[in-house]
Formats: structure tokens, sequence, C-alpha cells
């Protein structure tokens, strides 16, 4: 597998995770996907967290969200010719994709996982993603039979205009996770115009 540093992930954009068709079909609002509040921004970074011990690299095969109740399993995904992180295919409602030339998940740097919030024919895997609550559990499965537990830090929501490249895909010195999909406001013309972003750090395995 092809590797690249924490600091060539600065670059990367995020491509469409969601179509929003569905919801103008149903001429209605009320089933737009959650967002995140203010009181789930990111803590001051000095806090103190507990951090677990990091991880060897294993590529990882499955992430599960309990509080949103998300099993997916996880392909691998490449940069597009733009230099955009490319997506699952959108058909695959429960399927989500990691980076797969940066940070496995569980090892020390940043790891970052993308999945669609919804597709022509309703809800997606990350659907509820913005609805996510600090302290929230999220553990991924590798390939080497383990699974890396992450603690959810805070849930933001950023326009695309303004998305902040370095905090999100920045070098980390211990092990952390970026959760992705699509979310904001959004136009017919362009679809949504932000991101969420859950950002997590390990706090166990198994």
């Amino acid at each position: 597998m092809r590797r690249i540093g924490d600091t060539a992930i600065t670059a990367v954009t995020v491509v469409a995770l969601g179509a929003a068709v569905w919801l103008l079909g149903t001429g209605s609002a009320t089933h737009a996907p959650p967002q995140p509040t203010a009181a789930e921004g990111r803590p001051d970074p000095g806090e103190e967290r507990l951090t677990a011990p990091a991880l060897d690299p294993s590529p990882p095969t499955r992430i599960r969200i309990p509080a949103i109740r998300v099993s997916a399993p996880l392909m691998g995904l490449a940069l597009t010719s733009a230099g955009s992180l490319d997506v699952p295919p959108a058909a695959e409602k429960n399927l989500a994709g990691w980076y797969e030339a940066g940070t496995t998940p569980g090892e020390t740097g940043t790891a970052i996982v993308a999945g669609h919030v919804d597709n022509t024919e309703g809800p997606a895997v990350f659907y509820n993603l913005g609805g996510l609550k600090r302290g929230a559990v999220i553990e991924v499965d590798r390939e080497d039979n383990s699974t890396a537990v992450f603690t959810v830090d805070a849930v933001e929501v950023y326009a695309a205009r303004n998305f902040p490249d370095e905090k999100v895909y920045g070098a980390a010195r211990r092990p952390e996770l970026r959760v992705i999909t699509c979310g904001g406001a959004y136009s017919r013309a362009t679809g949504y115009q932000g991101n969420v972003v859950v950002f997590a750090h390990l706090t166990g395995s198994r």
C-alpha cells in the first residue's frame, strides 16, 4: 500500500457526499439530516484527554458508531485527478471509505473516513453523523483482527468555501480520526454546500 505523510493530507478537499434529490422529491425540509450545534464544537486544544497507545498500521475493514446505529464496511479511497478525496459509490448506501494513502485508523497520525449522507433514494450511511455528540464512541475493525476504539472530541460543520484543511487533515502527534460527510446549507444548483466533520482520538483497543 502506497503511503504519504500527514502533511500531504492538507491538500485534500472533499467532493460531494450527498445528493438530496430525494429531499426535493418529498417537497419538505423535515427530512434534512441533523446538523451539529455549537455545543458540540471542538474543545480547547490544551484540554487533557486520555489517549491510548498507538497501534501498528493495519487497514480498516468496518466502522461502527453505536449512538447513530452505523455499522458499515470500509473500502479504500484514493484522490481524484483534481486532488479531491474520492468517495464510495453513491448507490451503496451502507458503505464508507478511508483514505488508504494516509494513516490507518489507530496508528499515530490523522486517519480519514468519508461516506455519503444520502443518495437519490434516501438516507445513506452517515445521514445522522451531524447529530453525534461529544463523548460518543466510534469503533473501527482492522485487518489484523484488532478494533481501534475512538472517543468523539467534537462535531462541526463547515462551508465548503471556508473548509479548514489544516485543522481537519493536518498532522497529529497521537492517533486521531476524522469522519466526514456532506452537510450545511443546500442548493438545487450545487447540492450540499459544506461538510460535517467528526473529530475523535484513540482511547482504547481490543
